[in-house]
Formats: structure tokens, C-alpha cells, sequence
């Protein structure tokens, strides 16, 4: 729309009122545009972040977990005339997560001697105990599990095999049936990919009549803990 305005037989320019509407239109536009943008861009970065922090959040163990023990302890608690010795631990462990909360582990441990004032007997001197392997099936129970931090409740049955040593009258390897029950705290890296683990159990060895004397007569009782570091093998 174009008005003309006639004064003194001057006639002004036309003014074009249709140009400013759609220029204070098009203005009015670009910063309804600029704001949107902004708002998805807003969303779009909470939302990645968000999820970002749901997939650090996710590390925990997976379907199978291999546990390497480069470090543990195992201290045999005196019985009667049987006396007290601590042995040196390392071994492995396989975990088979059967859901979130319960898995079953198959446990091999060697535990070694270490100089100690061991006396048993007519012995005199300090004296080693005897080389031992440990192996098990465990059930590992998790309650609280969705973090990267999982504690756990652990139990079960196996073996122990005590190698022979002559001088405290073990002339030949001997195994007992063994049992425990535990728990510890696993703890999993963002990736998944790894964890670190420390382990406590408190063990039984079920005593044999043909026994040696310095161990396995009686029931005999033992602490034992570890620390590992954990493969999350398959997820």
C-alpha cells in the first residue's frame, strides 16, 4: 500500500508502510528461530550428557569375570596340640554371572609356606608348614548391584590338598573336603572392561581319621583373604 501526500503542489515520495511490516515480521521470525535453536541445542547437550553419565554409571560386572589373585594370605588357627601357621596365597577365579544378583565361581588357590617359628613335636627349629592347593565351587550372591561399586556375599564346598613335608611327618600328599563362607566388595571401572576385588573367607577343613598328626585329626578352621584384579570377559 503506497499513500501520497500532496502540499504546495509538491508531491512526497510514497511511503511503504508493506516493507517495515515485513521487516519487523521477518526480525520477529529470526529471533523466534534463534531461540528454538537454542532450546534444542539446550536439550540436545542435556541429553547427551545424560547419557553419558548413564553409561559411566553402568560399570559393573558382566556375563563372565576372570579374577587373577596376585597377593592373599591363609592363617591356620591352633587346635589342641596342633599349632598356628600362616601360608603365603595367589591364584585365580572364574565367575558365571547368571543374572544381576547370583553367580556361581569355580575358585583355584595355591597357598605357600613361609618362614615362621612354627613348632610342632620334638622339633626345635623354625620349621615351614606345608604347601597347600585350594579349589572350590563358590555361589556369589549381590544384592546391590546397578553401580560401580558391588559388595557380595560368597559360600561353598571344595577341596584342599596339603603336599607332603617329611620332617613334621606328612610322608605323602593328603585331601580334605573343605567349605567357607564370605564376602567382599568388587569395585568396576567405567569401561566395564576391569575391576579390582578384596576378598575375605572364613574356612573349614573337615577332619579324616588317617590323618597326619599335625594336621587334619580334628576339624581346623582358617582366615583367608585376597585382593585381585578383575577381566570382565564376556558381556
Amino acid at each position: 500500500m503506497e499513500l501520497a501526500v500532496k502540499r504546495s503542489g509538491i508531491t512526497l515520495a510514497p511511503i511503504r508502510h508493506e516493507r517495515v511490516v515485513r521487516h519487523r515480521s521477518h526480525s520477529h521470525k529470526e529471533k523466534v528461530m534463534s531461540r528454538t535453536i537454542a532450546a534444542l541445542v539446550m536439550i540436545g547437550l542435556s541429553f547427551g550428557v545424560g547419557r553419558a553419565y548413564a553409561q559411566e554409571s553402568s560399570a559393573g560386572p558382566a556375563r563372565v569375570e576372570v579374577t587373577y589373585m596376585p597377593a592373599g594370605a591363609a592363617y591356620f588357627t591352633a587346635k589342641d596340640n596342633d599349632p598356628s601357621f600362616g601360608n603365603y596365597g595367589f591364584g585365580t577365579a572364574v565367575t558365571f554371572n547368571l543374572n544381576r544378583f547370583v553367580g556361581v565361581e569355580g575358585e583355584l588357590g595355591a597357598m605357600l609356606a613361609t618362614s615362621s617359628d612354627l613348632q610342632f613335636g620334638d622339633l626345635s627349629t623354625d620349621t615351614k608348614a606345608p604347601n597347600m592347593l585350594n579349589y572350590t565351587v563358590n555361589i556369589v550372591a549381590s544384592p546391590w548391584t546397578g553401580g560401580s561399586v558391588v559388595p557380595y556375599a560368597a559360600g561353598g564346598i571344595g577341596g584342599l590338598t596339603m603336599f607332603e613335608r617329611p620332617s613334621l611327618g606328612v610322608s605323602s600328599d593328603e585331601t580334605f573336603l573343605t567349605g567357607n563362607a564370605g564376602g567382599g566388595v568388587k569395585w568396576f571401572a567405567p569401561n566395564r572392561r576391569w575391576g579390582l576385588r578384596g576378598d575375605y573367607r572364613f574356612a573349614m577343613t573337615k577332619s579324616k581319621t588317617d590323618a597326619p598328626e599335625f594336621y587334619g585329626r580334628d576339624n581346623r578352621y582358617a582366615h583367608r583373604v585376597y585382593g585381585g584384579v578383575i577381566i570382565n570377559m564376556a558381556r
